[in-house]
Order: C-alpha cells, then structure tokens, then sequence
C-alpha cells in the first residue's frame, strides 16, 4: 500500500525569530512522505535567507507579495500535490516527531478529515503551556453550541478544497473558521485524536489586540451567518468555552 503523501504549508512573512523553529519542526518528523511548503510574503527581515539554507528539504518555497495569510495559504493549497493538506504557522511546532506519522494512520480508515489538541505555550518558552485546547469527538449538533476543532490541527484531504474551496480572503482573520464551518456542516467524514499534535505560542494575530479581538468577533459572526450555523449565541458559546481552556491546562 502506497504511503500517503502529506502535504505542509507553513505561510510566513518577516518572521526570522521563529521560522526556522517551525521548519525544523516538520524535517524532524519520523514520517517520511511529506511535502514542505513554504509561501513567504516578500520578508525583508531574513527570513527568506533562513528558508533558503536549507535548499531542496523544501520542496516548494515561493516569495512574492501577498494579500496575507490566507492568501499565502491558497497559494500554498494551489501548490500542494499531496493526499492530505495540513498547516504549520510560522510561530509554531508540532508536539513531537511522530505527529504526522499519527495522522497518516489515523487517515487509514479513509476519513476526510482529522484533527486532535492544541497547547498555547509562552512565547519564548515553549514547554510552558498556558492554555489547553481540547477537543473531543465530532457531532454536528455541536457547531451551533459554538464548538469548534482547532484549525491547526485540522488534517483534510486534498479534494475537500477541491469540492468546498479554499479560504475565503474577504476574512481577515477567521477564514479558518469559515472553512471549518463549511465543510464540517456539509458532512464530511471526521475523526479525532485525543491526543496534543500542536503547540502555538501566544500572540497571534486574533488575539493581539482589542481591535483584533472585535474584528476577530465579527468575522466569527459573519461565518455563522455564512453557513446558517447559528447567530450571537453561538458566538457567546464560542468565546466562553475558551475560558475552560484555561482551568483544563
């Protein structure tokens, strides 16, 4: 049985301080079917230079301008060649080095999707773990109680963007959201693992700032709207779950 390829996408832009963390992340895994890309919007601060290092380990590497992170990640997504599509942000790590040898095998069963935990860690320490993201099997029902998979973890096939689309980059930060939502509600086979595969430093772009946490709450709303999943008290589900996070840690 031919192993299934796996396809990396890690969108960077200006990030010396923590790119080559998350490249390393990815060439240390035990699975050894893996497609890296990399997409950098134009960086002016090195980090071009750091991803060139390491030449061919990178199998696709573009940098040009770019509309942001959803942008690079459709350029990404029109890039990969691979089975399966996963991303890696520039400031982060998977877990351990057997993490997408799990999701190969959890993908065995010919499910669509598969996703699994997530650790927010301190921004310079990452075995400091600050919040715990866990999740838990998937139910339809759960969509409108503002329960949602966390993106990063979420593993798909290649043709689920071939059927539903890419990111919509009218959304500026919760285009992930958006896609989990379309396609979760449409019925795609899913499975979880219960289990951490992710850790993400805190300070990304949702939660930067005041502004970007309203921006980040209207985007939400939009999404449910979008794909008639629910309204504000989804929305108010959502944002108090995150509270429970922080007492699971």
């Amino acid at each position: 049985m031919t192993k299934l390829k796996i396809s990396i996408i890690t969108s960077v832009y200006n990030n010396k301080e923590t790119i080559k963390e998350a490249i390393e992340s990815v060439l240390s895994q035990t699975y050894r079917n893996i497609e890296y890309i990399i997409v950098d919007g134009a960086s002016t601060d090195g980090t071009v230079e750091i991803v060139q290092s390491y030449g061919s380990k990178i199998n696709t590497f573009v940098s040009e301008a770019d509309k942001g992170i959803y942008d690079g990640l459709n350029k990404g997504l029109g890039l990969a060649t691979g089975d399966v599509i996963g991303f890696l942000h520039s400031d982060d790590l998977y877990e351990n080095d057997k993490v997408i040898e799990e999701i190969a095998k959890a993908f065995e069963g010919g499910v669509d999707a598969v996703y699994g935990d997530l650790v927010y860690t301190a921004k310079e320490d990452t075995t400091k773990v600050l919040r715990y993201w866990k999740s838990r099997t998937f139910d339809k029902s759960l969509l409108a109680k503002g329960w949602m998979p966390a993106h990063p973890t979420f593993f798909v096939r290649k043709e689920v963007y071939e059927i539903y689309g890419k990111f919509d980059s009218s959304f500026k930060i919760a285009a992930d959201y958006d896609f989990m939502l379309r396609v979760l509600s449409a019925g795609i086979n899913v499975k979880y693992l219960p289990k951490i595969l992710y850790k993400m430093r805190v300070g990304g772009e949702s939660n930067k700032s005041i502004k970007n946490i309203i921006q980040k709450s209207k985007e939400d709303l939009k999404a449910l709207k979008n794909n008639n999943v629910g309204g504000i008290y989804t929305l108010l589900y959502k944002n108090l779950s995150k509270i429970i996070q922080f007492v699971r840690r």
